[in-house]
């Protein structure tokens, strides 16, 4: 088994061509976040807290990034989905049966 079969089976999608996508978001995801903090750091300067801050704020923007393109490439119910989780693992929240 391939380490493209193992992701499928532990993320439950259908096919290997949905795990190319699933990854080819992540990865676009995390490109746009640190491609967007170059705009955002001249702003701020050179502070020492300027780091710390903009990894707490960058959450909310890099969920919301990942969405988006999830959206895009069709994978938008995959991502929805672990949105879910990930706020739920994040809050602690117990999931009702």
């Amino acid at each position: 088994m391939n380490f493209l079969q193992k992701l499928q089976d532990r993320w439950k999608v259908n096919s290997i061509w949905q795990v190319v996508l699933i990854l080819l978001v992540f990865t676009l995801t995390g490109s746009t976040v640190v491609y967007l903090k170059r705009f955002v750091t001249p702003l701020f300067g050179d502070v020492w807290w300027f780091d710390l801050i903009y990894y707490i704020a960058i959450l909310p923007v890099y969920n919301l990034v990942l969405l988006v393109y999830g959206f895009i490439f069709g994978q938008g119910r995959y991502f929805l989905e672990f949105e879910k989780r990930f706020f739920s693992r994040m809050f602690n929240r117990k999931k009702e049966k």
